[in-house]
């Protein structure tokens, strides 16, 4: 059975599915759902949660294993399986067949979530797909359209009891582009700092005046500024509070992907001054845009733009390596230090 996002709540309170597949490219929506199907199944009964991660090498006989295994602890049960990359034809053919012959005989006492990277066309048709739709719920989630984030961020503020203005909700959803895991930060911060009540634009100026946190634009500013010391100060500051890493990349990504172009248009003959303005570059970003782009040269974006898409498939499980380790590389080539250099110093 597909479902929306919005509909899952009232198909909980209907009973619960034997299988849940939740797939998107958004994160935080993603994991709301997880939370909400996690939360009915405790509330269920079902007290013990065994979690599997999809990764290079993963045993897919282990899915039947654990799911015929006789529970030491508790009757009933939820396999929580994730597969970050959800890239076309995956889980692959062993894992199609494992979870294809789950569907036809789906364990008793047990409840399987599925969560997943964006499945495309081929995935939705394909039989391992289909066969989960057919027992189970199968739930994408999509990016928010831009023109309806204010209203989002206006719902979630209220549901903390603030009370914003309609230009406050205009302004975070123009800072944060879309990225709803930003949004929901933005938000909790705010919170944080001054609590319920009404929201103006003054208050959110002086919220972030007033926030010592540190965040991910600042970490991105620092290293197009070239400002290593700061910037290196900052990502440990986010990483310290539990700042997912897939959300510092998104910051850091997005003014990579900008720049790489403009030094592309820059090397043919472009003017730095009409691509701020066909870019439409704020007077107050531009020296920080003019510093970075002065610093490196079109190969060194290209560098880093294959240095972001490498550590996107790291982070989704799809390639091997340090998470924090090749953020803190990342944010050393964008401020002009050699991460090398520094590691023998």
């Amino acid at each position: 059975m597909k479902l929306r996002f919005d509909q899952l709540q009232a198909n909980l309170s209907k009973g619960l599915a034997p299988i849940y597949l939740i797939s998107g490219d958004e994160p935080l929506q993603i994991q709301e759902a997880a939370d909400t199907i996690r939360q009915a199944v405790r509330e269920a009964g079902y007290s013990e949660r065994e979690v599997m991660h999809v990764e290079k090498g993963f045993d897919w006989n282990s899915l039947a294993a654990a799911s015929s295994a006789m529970s030491l602890f508790a009757e009933q049960r939820l396999l929580d399986l994730r597969m970050p990359s959800g890239k076309p034809g995956k889980p692959g053919k062993p894992g199609g067949a494992a979870l294809t012959e789950y569907a036809a005989r789906p364990a008793e006492d047990t409840i399987l979530l599925i969560t997943s990277g964006k499945l495309d066309k081929s995935a939705q048709n394909s039989k391992w797909f289909k066969s989960l739709d057919r027992v189970g719920v199968t739930l994408q989630v999509w990016p928010i359209d831009i023109q309806q984030l204010p209203n989002w961020i206006a719902r979630r503020m209220k549901q903390k009891g603030m009370s914003p203005t309609r230009e406050v909700c205009s302004l975070i959803a123009e800072r944060v582009e879309g990225n709803l895991l930003a949004a929901d930060q933005e938000v909790e911060k705010l919170f944080l700092l001054h609590g319920a009540g009404e929201i103006d634009l003054a208050t959110v100026s002086a919220a972030v005046a007033d926030s010592a946190r540190f965040d991910v634009y600042s970490l991105a500013d620092s290293a197009l500024l070239g400002n290593t010391a700061r910037a290196v100060r900052i990502l440990d500051g986010l990483r310290a509070e539990g700042v997912e890493p897939i959300l510092i990349l998104w910051a850091l990504t997005r003014e990579i992907r900008q720049l790489a172009k403009m030094a592309h248009e820059l090397a043919r003959g472009g003017s730095l001054n009409s691509l701020f303005s066909s870019y439409r570059i704020w007077q107050s970003r531009q020296p920080l845009l003019r510093s970075a782009l002065k610093r490196h040269k079109v190969a060194d974006w290209d560098a880093m733009l294959s240095a972001c898409a490498h550590l996107d498939r790291v982070l989704k499980g799809a390639a091997q390596g340090s998470r924090w380790d090749e953020l803190l590389q990342l944010t050393l080539r964008l401020t002009g230090t050699d991460p090398m250099a520094r590691a023998t110093a």
